[in-house]
């Protein structure tokens, strides 16, 4: 060991005699005086509202004299009382547009993450339709032969938006139901391509040649006539709502639904909410001085639909899913193997349209702007290096102490 230690300090010896004099007189030059490419930048947090020009310029300076080359500005509620300023009204835009040219004048880069708070990507003006959704159904078992007129009560609605995506019977199969459901149905934590699961009782299932669609028959309000053939049935209407979740921790003034993450239309409503409006005020300055914005950590919960779902499943995955569909409130359709291979398609088929319709169209957006995109790129319902991948920065975080 000593041995090594010893040539080691000898190769580091010569090594360093062998630097000419001019680059050993750059490398101190650039310690001393970094560049702007090798500045460290820093979060910014601007508090619920409590924001100033006389503020902004001396933080700004501040960190121009403390060698700051750039800042990623969240405006977060963490507990502190209320400013007079409203996130994205008339004052704040122009608070921000004042802020992005000091930023310019002390040589500090700017990037302005996609919403208020620190997750996702939402806020007022994401409509329920354009909102995260997710899979809802109501039921209701019947014993044939009978002519059957009634109605299926509309499944849960969240936001007052609910669409109907199908309604189907089917022979009441067993109480079994597939473990850990909802999470199979669209979160990462399943994305272990599912063995070959072992079989269930064939009076648990749902042969997939005995399900009726009964879509075509469906009014509106959830009613139905339908001639039941001999046997015990389950009816169930499947439809759509938004999932609910708001970007946090956000002033309120900025809160509202997360938009679509399966759709380049929910992406669009987010950008064009805010980036695009900030983008438009700050004028020559988007590539300049604001030259980058940002989706931070994924705390959003999952999704596992969109008004496309049915089209894009099918050209993805090759096959219709709608048979299937009884498999999202866990019950077992031809086989548990076949239903978990259903789940793992299902869950890729998220993923995919996640990365390509939300992230890598949401630098589509920032470039047609002349903005760079950044993402933390872990924990949501994807693969985490495509995901990366459709960035121009990728970053994570890690804590010391704590968990």
């Amino acid at each position: 060991m000593f041995r090594v230690i010893q040539k080691t300090a000898v190769i580091a010896i010569l090594a360093a005699s062998l630097i000419p004099a001019q680059a050993e007189e750059d490398l101190a030059a650039g310690f001393a005086n970094p560049p702007q490419a090798a500045k460290p930048w820093v979060y910014w947090f601007w508090l619920n509202g409590n924001i100033t020009k006389e503020g902004i310029t001396a933080d700004l300076e501040a960190m121009q004299r403390a060698g700051i080359g750039g800042v990623l500005i969240m405006e977060v509620d963490q507990g502190v009382p209320v400013g007079p300023v409203d996130f994205m009204g008339a004052q704040w835009r122009e608070l921000f547009k004042f802020m992005v040219a000091e930023a310019s004048r002390c040589g500090i880069e700017v990037n302005m993450n996609n919403d208020a708070g620190w997750n996702g990507s939402g806020g007022p003006w994401i409509t329920p339709e354009l909102s995260m959704q997710k899979v809802v159904w109501s039921e209701m078992d019947i014993e044939g032969p009978q002519h059957f007129e009634g109605a299926l009560p509309q499944p849960e609605t969240i936001a007052g938006y609910y669409r109907d995506i199908a309604m189907l019977a089917f022979p009441t199969p067993g109480p079994y139901r597939i473990e850990n459901v909802e999470n199979k149905a669209c979160y990462k934590s399943s994305f272990v391509p599912p063995a070959i699961a072992p079989e269930v009782p064939v009076e648990m299932t749902i042969p997939k040649d005995k399900i009726i669609e009964l879509t075509a028959q469906m009014k509106s309000d959830g009613s139905i006539a339908w001639d039941a053939p001999a046997g015990k049935w389950t009816i169930m209407r499947f439809g759509h709502t938004s999932t609910g979740v708001e970007n946090a921790p956000a002033p309120a003034t900025g809160r509202g639904l997360e938009c679509d993450k399966l759709s380049k239309e929910g992406i669009e409503a987010n950008f064009n909410g805010m980036m695009g409006k900030l983008i438009a005020d700050v004028g020559e300055q988007a590539g300049k001085a604001l030259i980058a914005t940002h989706i931070d950590s994924w705390e959003n919960g999952a999704q596992n639909w969109t008004a496309k779902m049915r089209q894009e499943f099918q050209e993805r995955r090759g096959y219709d899913l709608l048979p299937f569909m009884p498999a999202f409130s866990g019950r077992v359709v031809e086989s548990l193997d076949i239903s978990e291979r259903f789940l793992w398609d299902l869950r890729q088929t998220v993923s995919d349209l996640l990365v390509e319709n939300y992230a890598e169209h949401m630098q589509t957006l920032a470039h047609q702007h002349g903005l760079r995109f950044t993402v933390e790129a872990y924990g949501g319902p994807c693969f985490d290096l495509p995901y990366a991948g459709r960035s121009d920065e990728p970053m994570g975080e890690f804590w010391i102490g704590g968990s």
